[in-house]
């Protein structure tokens, strides 16, 4: 993987997937805890691996002993391909995790973590992947795509709500969260927040390394 240092991160390129992927790994200073891969919001919106929010949940997770990787989809900046409409972005994130569990030690999970439409492709490729072993997710948009695959989740899911999100209310999250039982829950809502989190972005990476880093309920 050719590599262009930026500080305590490494611009790489994922070549497992069907396609080549622009990528950025970040590393703690100290032994890792674990991994973690972050996916952005939908590329036809604008999303891409520096959008804030990504940024931010990044690097607050590597603060905490995370190794990081946060990548483009297909058709984003240098990655190759193009938008898939859901099924090739899920493949960029298995490919995203796969390639970062060489990068971890043997046998530690690996958390999958989502912002908006990223959220979306967390919860599609989180199931289908042994190594994850939790999924949190940023603001998932539920009054937009199909939240009825995968079906049964097994890993824990941690939700970071938006108080004012237009496209996650509370109700819609209730009955989302009710759905799947004890499995999904919600960790942190951020007061005064909308869905895009302008202003709120270390709130948001505050919040994700908490969830990260919380134990199972047992």
């Amino acid at each position: 993987m050719p590599r262009e240092q930026i500080g305590q991160e490494s611009r790489i390129t994922i070549e497992r997937a069907a396609r080549a992927l622009e990528a950025v790994l970040a590393r703690p200073a100290a032994t890792p805890r674990g991994g973690a891969v972050v996916c952005h919001p939908h590329p036809q919106f604008g999303g891409s691996m520096d959008n804030a929010v990504v940024v931010a949940v990044s690097r607050a997770l590597m603060a905490c002993g995370f190794v990081v990787l946060r990548f483009n989809f297909a058709g984003v900046g240098r990655s190759q391909g193009t938008y898939s409409g859901g099924p090739g972005e899920v493949e960029d994130a298995r490919a995203a995790t796969e390639a970062l569990a060489a990068h971890v030690p043997p046998g530690v999970p690996i958390n999958l973590v989502g912002y908006s439409y990223g959220a979306w492709v967390a919860l599609q490729a989180g199931p289908r992947e042994p190594r994850v072993g939790r999924i949190v997710a940023i603001a998932p948009p539920l009054r937009l795509f199909d939240w009825d695959s995968p079906g049964t989740i097994l890993q824990p899911v941690s939700i970071i709500a938006a108080e004012h999100d237009q496209f996650c209310p509370a109700d819609e999250l209730a009955r989302f969260i009710g759905k799947h039982g004890k499995t999904v829950s919600v960790h942190a809502r951020i007061a005064g927040a909308d869905h895009f989190f302008w202003g709120f972005e270390d709130e948001v990476g505050t919040a994700c390394a908490s969830a990260s880093t919380e134990l199972p309920a047992t």
